[in-house]
């Protein structure tokens, strides 16, 4: 079961990810990049992508995918790995 909350006025999908919380940052890291690169919504990259929309969606729900997938995203978007990753932090295995 999904559960959603409203935070100042906006609602966000709480995470199912709590063994891996790095997948709930790659998923808005795509949302972002997606937006900031003219993607209003994501029927339409999923389209240029090749996929189905309900795959893509996956992709920003914070699901599991294979690092193939997120080249692909990353060629489209003309951005690199790096580029991608800038910001999310995974902590090390100390912590």
């Amino acid at each position: 079961m999904r559960c959603f909350f409203l935070t100042f006025g906006v609602m966000e999908k709480a995470s199912l990810n709590t063994e891996f919380p790095e997948f709930d940052l790659i998923a808005k890291r795509l949302r972002e990049l997606r937006k900031s690169k003219g993607y209003a919504n994501y029927e339409h990259i999923a389209f240029d992508l090749g996929m189905s929309r309900s795959a893509y969606w996956k992709l920003e729900s914070g699901s599991n995918f294979e690092l193939k997938t997120l080249i692909k995203v990353c060629r489209l978007l003309g951005i690199t790995l790096e580029e991608f990753f800038e910001g999310i932090r995974v902590p090390s295995s100390k912590e």
